[in-house]
């Protein structure tokens, strides 16, 4: 069966962002080809006591303590902060790491509406999928997917400025200690067909250009990307859409997986079927 080229390459998309770069481009695969660097407007220089004490460093893990232990005290998620006072209710405090381990549970969940919807915010890549296929800005899939990643409860601990926070992070140890000097990194992705995505373009039998989510999981360890589907897509990913790696924070709950949240939109792929 011939594979249908889909005439909206791009879908939903906005005309700006925060990061200085035209999002046409950044979800396209001349800039997953040949990437640049991406920094979002302010987030250094408005935490410039952080990126000091993170060049004390001497290892990626005494840079995540210190790391995760700015953040504990800067969004008051550390345990004495979260403990109620006498009488009082406890009050649920959004956090990064609330994100990360509801994406493992389920990246269609409300977790991952707020993850896609920061994506959306500050890159100008709109998602194509949350449990179902979103193909236009006013159907039933982009509303539910709207109310999910507004959710008030995740928004009381300005919970997407966190977010840049791990992003900015991440590409500093990126840089600094994880994978210097690297463009990208070979990484893998279990899928159940390559059907399920857009192909934009079939270079050849296991070739293909296809559109992946605003935001999307993959793995260093190919045995790993086994367990999630019938066929494996390998891809060169930019380092500079890396959003999360394991190893970057001292605790988190996608450990053993070694899973990378990476910033989606058009990549090249090869496909295997295992």
């Amino acid at each position: 069966m011939e594979d249908v080229v889909h005439r909206n390459r791009r879908g939903i998309g906005h005309s700006t962002n925060l990061v200085g770069r035209d999002p046409e481009w950044l979800e396209s695969h001349a800039y997953n080809d040949a990437p640049v660097p991406l920094h979002i407007w302010g987030v250094s220089e408005m935490n410039h006591d952080l990126f000091t004490m993170l060049e004390q460093a001497g290892d990626l893990t005494e840079a995540g303590e210190a790391f995760y232990c700015y953040m504990m005290a800067m969004f008051g998620i550390d345990p004495e902060q979260r403990e109620a006072s006498c009488g009082s209710r406890k009050r649920y405090r959004s956090s990064v790491q609330r994100l990360i381990t509801g994406w493992g549970f389920d990246s269609n969940g409300p977790e991952g509406a707020v993850l896609k919807g920061w994506v959306e915010s500050r890159f100008g890549i709109c998602p194509c999928f949350h449990k179902e296929i979103i193909d236009q800005d006013s159907g039933r899939a982009w509303a539910t997917y709207v109310e999910e990643k507004m959710a008030s409860r995740f928004h009381n601990n300005a919970i997407w400025v966190q977010l840049d926070l791990l992003f900015e992070f991440c590409q500093w140890a990126i840089r600094r200690f994880a994978f210097p000097g690297e463009t990208h990194l070979t990484l893998f992705r279990g899928i159940n067909g390559v059907g399920e995505h857009r192909i934009l373009e079939r270079t050849t039998r296991r070739e293909a250009v296809i559109r992946l989510n605003n935001l999307v999981s993959f793995t260093s360890d190919r045995e790993v990307a086994d367990c999630f589907g019938d066929a494996i897509l390998t891809a060169r990913v930019p380092v500079s859409k890396i959003l999360f790696f394991n190893g970057l924070l001292p605790a988190h709950p996608l450990t053993g997986e070694g899973e990378f949240l990476v910033i989606g939109g058009e990549f090249r792929v090869s496909v295997d079927y295992v």
